[in-house]
Order: C-alpha cells, then structure tokens, then sequence
C-alpha cells in the first residue's frame, strides 16, 4: 500500500469511527484523496488529523460534514451504525445521484448483536437502494472485518465479499478492496447482501465464545487463478 498519485477521491461517511477510520487510513496510504464525513465538522477535522498524523502527514485526509464529504467525492462509503443508516442516506441521497455507494452498514440490533437481524428491504444495502433510486449504484462489502484488524498495517487473514446492483459497481468496489491491502471476491447481485451481512452476526457470536475479535472469513476451494482481488 504505497502512498501515490490516485485522482480518485473517497468520502467516508461515519468515518470518525473505528471502521471508517481504518478504511479511511488504508485507502490514504494507498494514495487516494480521502474526505472524512460526520454529523460534526468538529469530530471529522480530529479524524482527519488522527490519520494525517499516523501516516506522518504523507496523504490526503480532509474532514467536514457529511453532506460536503458526499458531495465532493467520486465514491461514498457509508460506515454509520445501522440506528443512523437511514437519516444519513436520506440527508446525503442528492449528493450521491450518479455515484457509487458502498455500504459497510449491518443492521445489528442491540443488545443481541450476535443474533441476525434483517430490515423488511432483506439488507441493509437493499434498503440504501430504496431510499437512494436507480441513479445510485449501491455495493456491500467490509461487514466482515474487524477494525481491529484495518486499523493496522499487518496482512488480514480474512476475505471482503462484494455484492452490488451491477457487476460495473463490483468491480469498483473491489478495486477499493485491493486498494486497502484485503483480497476480496465477487458475490453477485445485491440481494446476496443479505447473507454477508448476516454472517456479522455469526462471527460476534464466535468471538464471544472463544474470547476474540478477529474471528473473519475465507474462500477455499477456489484456484489462485480465480478472478479475485
């Protein structure tokens, strides 16, 4: 992941939080302009700082509101907790018109995050695309990594499944997946998303009983030659 010249630029919405700050850093070092997004300035500039600082000040990190973030970027990544995935997408929808979305969002619903829960859309991703219409290509990938893992520079052992309204958005998304030093595969249509999403919930409870955090996932069985990333 060395730093170098990408023009494209990545809002990260909700990314003052762990997951959306380690994305964020990834794809900074990576090269890529990053726009940290949250309901106050205040916390996003901080964030911004924080992964400026961490990387010793050789990227592109800017903080400001959500809906400036969306605005001024090429592709959204939306990582709020699933109680805020609603307000922001309505509040963000006219700055994403045209663009791509990538949803992190799981619809965990405390206190038993470790039991699956699905909206009455079938995901979370399929709910995003109700509420942003057909001009929004939306994907769904990174539900199955931890921050802990993406917050540091080490190799992950676990994959990125990547589902999504088109194979073009895929294959977007997957780039960003590469991007962030992760492999990553092509799980077909959005309505899949609805069982990537789920798996979140199966790998809480494995953690819980084993007394982890890192507990990911991998496809086997599938040749090395295999399109992936």
């Amino acid at each position: 992941m060395n730093a170098s010249p990408i023009l494209i630029t990545i809002a990260v919405l909700g990314g003052t939080g762990k997951e959306g700050k380690g994305l964020a850093r990834r794809w900074a070092k990576a090269g890529y302009r990053i726009l940290i997004g949250s309901r106050s300035i205040e916390k996003a500039r901080a964030a911004a700082l924080e992964i400026l600082d961490s990387l010793g000040g050789n990227a592109s990190v800017e903080g400001n509101t959500n809906i400036k973030a969306a605005y001024g970027a090429d592709i959204v990544v939306l990582t709020v907790p699933y109680s805020a995935h609603r307000p922001t997408l309505e509040e963000v929808k006219d700055a994403l018109q045209g663009k791509i979305l990538v949803d992190v969002t799981v619809p965990l619903v405390p206190p038993n995050v470790a039991k699956v829960h699905m909206p009455p859309a079938g995901s979370a991703a399929q709910e995003a695309q109700a509420i942003l219409g057909e001009n929004v290509q939306v994907t769904s990938a990174f539900q199955n990594i931890s921050f802990e893992n993406l917050l540091g520079d080490d190799d992950v052992d676990c994959d990125v499944l990547v589902t999504g309204t088109s194979k073009e958005a895929r294959a977007e998304t997957l780039k960003l997946v590469s991007a962030a030093g992760l492999s990553g595969w092509d799980a077909g249509p959005i309505e899949n998303s609805a069982v990537v999403e789920g798996l979140t919930s199966v790998l809480i409870n494995i953690n819980k009983q084993n007394g982890t955090k890192n507990a990911g996932i991998k496809i086997t069985g599938v040749p090395t030659s295999s399109s992936h990333t």
